[in-house]
């Protein structure tokens, strides 16, 4: 009894082992990016997605586990010959996704293997139509043509290419020495154009600067002179103004007027100067004033007839020097002629007083006569008077 009990708790324990193993070969859980593939006696049978799927034992079992996710490869260097005969070595990387997963295993062996060996074969094509500055210069281009064969190819795999990217595009050594040569020299280039420019913009500004300062400058010296004319035509109203209010003498003016004269010849801009017509009347005042016959004086004696004095002619143009000589010339002979009538008429000559004396004031009576006389002043040199231009004839000298 004990015996027949013991075997049948062996049986039991045997039972429930192989039940579990049957459970166990039987329930299967897929993960989320995965695809399982399920033979039954040897063929393909279905695809279990994500979740819990149940197996027939020692019938079904799981052919393959392929992955759903975007998978990158990265393949080692190939080389590469260009259009012009260069070899360059290209690194390359394939981003792809397997979107079905009995194609992928059941129509290719190994499509990771065929996916490496279609790339090389397309980037060869691809690369040997190109030169190498393109090659460098259009990765972009070379990208999108291996993409599209290569998804093309791939279709029937069930997998798609989304992306091939070249990593590194290795041109020999010497074409490297050379490629930098040509960037170094591009550099510097941009780098002289960029400090040219700067001093472009630098000079533009700084004469820019210069312009308005001497814009403003010259609107100050214009305002400046013409303020500087104002206030000198004020002083010139005002100075004539009180002359004229005044009634000043034109003797006096006269006078002043003849001692101007060496300060227009001494003028380094003063090369020919206008004598105004008023001059003649001017010196007459001079004249006049220093020793010109009055109702009150004698006439002078007839053994010493005086000589007839030249009239200036009319404004012309003449020489500064030889103008200022012949003024000089003519008041000396007034000077001599009005010290030689003074003597005669027994008057004192006081050249401060006639100066100042008013052509309207009372003539002082005559003073005594003093003990001892001056010499009378030496005639004059002969002068030829200029030619006039009143139509009068000079006076004869004697």
């Amino acid at each position: 009894m004990g015996e027949d009990l013991s075997f049948v708790y062996v049986l039991l324990i045997i039972v429930a082992i192989f039940v579990l193993i049957v459970i166990g070969k039987s329930v299967r859980i897929v993960p989320q990016t995965q695809a399982w593939l399920v033979e039954r006696l040897g063929r393909y049978n279905r695809t279990f997605e994500a979740g819990l799927h149940l197996l027939i034992p020692f019938v079904d079992r799981v052919r393959a586990q392929v992955d759903l996710r975007e998978q990158v490869v990265s393949f080692p260097p190939q080389p590469v010959i260009t259009s012009d005969n260069l070899v360059v070595s290209i690194d390359t990387v394939i981003y792809f996704q397997v979107t079905d997963p009995k194609s992928a295993v059941y129509e290719i062996a190994n499509y990771i293997v065929g996916i490496e060996q279609l790339t090389v074969t397309t980037l060869r094509n691809v690369i040997g139509s190109m030169d190498l500055e393109q090659t460098l210069t259009s990765r972009d281009q070379i990208n999108g043509q291996l993409r599209g064969v290569l998804d093309e190819a791939t279709g029937r795999w069930g997998i798609r290419v989304n992306r091939v990217e070249l990593k590194a595009i290795d041109p020999p050594a010497s074409v490297q020495g050379s490629m930098e040569q040509q960037m170094r020299a591009e550099r510097d280039r941009r780098a002289a154009i960029l400090q040219a420019e700067g001093i472009k913009q630098s000079q533009i500004l700084t004469a820019e600067g210069e312009k308005q300062a001497a814009i403003l400058r010259a609107e100050g010296s214009a305002q400046a002179k013409i303020l500087e004319a104002e206030g000198e035509s004020r002083a010139i109203l005002q100075v004539f103004d009180a002359i004229h209010e005044g009634d000043a003498d034109p003797k006096l003016l006269a006078y002043q007027y003849l001692q101007t004269l060496p300060q227009i010849a001494n003028g380094s801009s003063s090369k020919m100067w206008l004598v105004p017509t008023e001059f003649t009347s001017a010196l007459g005042a001079v004249v006049a004033g220093l020793g010109g016959e009055t109702p009150s004086a004698p006439a002078p004696a007839a053994s010493e007839p005086r000589r007839a004095r030249p009239r200036f002619q009319s404004a012309g143009l003449v020489d500064p020097a030889e103008a200022l000589a012949e003024a000089r010339r003519q008041v000396q002979e007034a000077t001599a002629d009005a010290t030689t009538a003074g003597q005669r008429s027994g008057r004192p000559f006081d050249p401060s007083t006639e100066a100042g004396q008013h052509p309207g004031a009372p003539v002082p009576p005559p003073a005594a006569p003093p003990v001892q006389q001056a010499p009378p002043a030496p005639p004059a040199a002969p002068y030829a008077p200029p030619a006039t231009t009143t139509g009068e004839p000079p006076a004869p000298q004697q």
